[in-house]
């Protein structure tokens, strides 16, 4: 990644909690001009720091779910297989390697606690999957 000056940090941290601000309350908020954002933003998305814009959707829209998140250890070299497997469950929402104990973190979302534990039995059942430690996901106090 680019090497990101403060401002590129503080313009970032802005972005994140409202994606549709406008450039001149971009400017505003920053202390700086209109072209200053305008030309770091061109720039972020250029060298692909900021490689898309989208929608956040609130989370009571999927009130009733169940959301966690999966520490998963694998077997010796079989990480590309779990992996592979594991894609193809739609619950998981993203997955990423990691270091440590763990191999894996998956988060995942549910409709309900029974379908929650099928699919928990699910990942323990892929071949090559030798641990796991699951937390349920409360509330988001960041996103």
């Amino acid at each position: 990644m680019a090497d990101l000056s403060d401002l590129d940090r503080r313009l970032l941290s802005a972005l994140r909690e409202d994606g549709r601000a406008p450039v001149a309350g971009l400017a505003r908020r920053l202390g700086v001009t209109r072209a200053t954002v305008t030309s770091h933003l061109d720039r972020l998305v250029a060298e692909d720091v900021i490689v898309g814009f989208t929608a956040r959707v609130r989370d009571e829209s999927a009130a009733g779910g169940v959301r966690a998140v999966s520490l998963i250890e694998v077997e010796g070299r079989s990480t590309d297989d779990v992996i592979r497997r594991l894609r193809g469950f739609p619950e998981i929402e993203s997955m990423h390697s990691t270091n440590g104990a763990w191999d894996l973190v998956a988060e995942h979302r549910t409709t309900d606690l029974v379908e929650f534990d099928r699919l928990l039995n699910r990942i323990r059942s892929v071949p090559g999957v030798i641990n796991s430690q699951t937390s349920l996901l409360l509330t988001s106090v960041l996103r």
